[in-house]
């Protein structure tokens, strides 16, 4: 019997998209690019960042888990009060393994509580303010906070409760009562509903804090190289091997939005000598925002591989431009290096040749290509589940994106220079000369420029056609989320999550590279998932109609 003929990638868009009504193909097109080439991609570009069409299993989160669940989940200090009826309040508790160190003395720990105010039928028909009030009190008089936040869910702004005034009355009222215990008390407008994905969240977030958080805190803490780490969330314990790693270099972890992070890291952001940006889609506004007001430069890094680690270490020792620290950056990479070397010479020989997918949130679609390439793996087709157009083409692109009315839900601050903190970091000359050793200021390059001729890229993709591309391309793992975990097992296919890491971890840095070796070499050579069989293939029986 002949061998039927692998389809190309076109031919698999095609076939995907030909089981749509027309009007859904024709967006999904848009959404859904075969990789030609690197010049011919220059010339193409993706939608990104619109919402998903309704009746479609997407694998989305909403604004509210982007800013509760993201950013602010990770932060240990701060009480965190979800608005809504319990439902709603899954999200208000420690979902995606964000890890803290709560060790130092009187550290307070408020992660593995969930505050929810409840809300019941009664309060969505007369209002839930009162409820907030005394979910404010309460949390007050328990924990003694240093600040406490509040997050809409979708009932809240249908009824129209303003969260914000509660906010501000309830500081005024604690602060008054007790002079010697000052309590910061914000709030977020960040409904489910408000944005097209998780996206809009992360966006609300980053810009209450940016208002009521950083800057109150002008004092620089000891360090030489001081430093700030944007868009890093400690999954799995990824962000104390970065800290390890630049401990041992000599670099002080100033600030970390938001993983093993503290209010006072927040507060005092304002005074880094560099801003490093890991979650280019979740940040990059807030490293704008601070170069704007107080003269801080940023970088875009990446802690995952550990080429990928070496190369972001030797950029910001570039930017000190100081032999001592060059130097000892390239001792801590020798150093490590070695074990990270023997472990791929032992992983790498059983991976070489095999297939991934990736369809993750944030840059990781983007990060972790890095360490498949390190394995000698190929990804065949990766996307984003709430990206827009610079995650994939780069930075760029941002001014020929247009603005919709979605976009426009989401506050734009106006920042302007303090007159009294802004204090550039360089001096031009020094800027211009690092640009002319090919340093890259706010510069990242997107997912495409690091696909292959001939893959897929997809955007917010769906149930439907994560199952038609496994069928069809049959990759020896696949990268997604929780929800799509279990699906994608039952179709015989190693699922590694990306999101939350499962039980794994720390991924981040050299330690991290070791770990991933390991359990990509486990999941893609494990034999179990080709003994999976569907009851109703071995059961005849099963599979007759049911009558009722």
């Amino acid at each position: 019997m002949p061998t039927k003929k692998a389809m190309t990638p076109a031919e698999v868009k095609e076939e995907i998209l030909k089981r749509y009504p027309t009007k859904v193909a024709r967006k999904r097109d848009k959404q859904f690019l075969v990789h030609e080439g690197p010049e011919a991609m220059q010339t193409k570009d993706i939608q990104a960042n619109v919402r998903t069409i309704p009746g479609i299993i997407t694998q989305r989160g909403c604004t509210y888990a982007g800013c509760k669940g993201v950013i602010l989940g990770p932060t240990r200090d701060i009480v965190n009060i979800t608005h809504g009826p319990i439902g709603c309040g899954f999200y208000s508790w420690l979902t995606r393994r964000n890890q803290t160190d709560a060790s130092a003395p009187d550290a307070a720990n408020y992660m593995t509580y969930c505050f929810s105010t409840d809300m019941t039928e009664h309060d969505i028909v007369f209002g839930g303010m009162n409820k907030l009030r005394q979910a404010v009190q309460e949390a007050y008089d328990l924990f003694k906070p240093r600040a406490i936040a509040i997050f809409s869910t979708c009932p809240v702004g249908l009824i129209g409760d303003d969260v914000h005034a509660v906010a501000r009355e309830m500081k005024e009222k604690l602060n008054a009562i007790d002079p010697n215990h000052k309590v910061n008390i914000f709030a977020f407008s960040c409904e489910g509903y408000k944005g097209v994905s998780q996206s809009a969240g992360h966006h609300i977030a980053n810009n209450q804090i940016f208002t009521h958080v950083v800057g109150e805190e002008m004092k620089r803490p000891e360090g030489k190289y001081l430093i700030n780490m944007l868009g890093e969330y400690n999954i799995g314990g990824d962000a104390f091997e970065i800290e390890r790693i630049l401990d041992k270099c000599g670099i002080t972890l100033n600030s970390s939005f938001s993983g093993n992070s503290t209010y006072e890291q927040f507060a005092r952001a304002g005074v880094a000598d560099l801003n490093c940006v890991m979650c280019h889609r979740s940040i990059n506004y807030v490293a704008d925002m601070m170069e704007t007001k107080w003269g801080i430069p940023w970088i875009k890094v990446n802690f995952i591989g550990a080429k990928s680690t070496a190369k972001s270490l030797r950029k910001i020792a570039q930017y000190f431009g100081d032999k001592q620290l060059i130097d000892r950056v390239e001792e801590v990479i020798a150093e490590e290096m070695k074990n990270v070397d023997a472990t791929l010479a032992d992983v790498k020989p059983r991976t070489t040749g095999k297939t991934a997918m990736l369809f993750v949130g944030g840059s990781r679609a983007h990060h972790y290509q890095d360490l498949f390439k390190e394995l000698g793996m190929r990804s065949i087709g990766a996307g984003y589940e709430f990206a827009h157009r610079d995650d994939y083409e780069g930075r760029r692109v941002i001014p020929d994106i247009k603005v919709d009315a979605d976009s426009r839900n989401i506050e734009e601050l106006h920042i302007e220079q303090d007159p009294a903190n802004y204090n550039p970091r360089k001096t031009d000359e020094e800027l211009k000369q690092l640009e002319a050793a090919g340093f890259e200021f706010k510069e990242y390059a997107g997912l495409i420029p690091d696909m292959d001729k001939d893959t897929l890229i997809i955007d917010d993709i769906n149930s439907w056609e994560t199952e038609k591309l496994i069928e069809i391309m049959k990759p020896d793992i696949f990268c997604a989320g929780i929800k799509e975990k279990y699906a994608v097992e039952k179709l015989g296919v190693p699922l590694k999550q990306l999101h939350n890491y499962d039980m794994g971890g720390p991924y981040a840095g050299f330690k991290g590279a070791m770990n991933y070796y390991l359990e990509i070499d486990r999941l893609v050579n494990s034999k179990i998932w080709s003994y999976l069989e569907a009851p109703w293939d071995k059961e005849p029986e099963l599979s007759a109609t049911y009558v009722g």
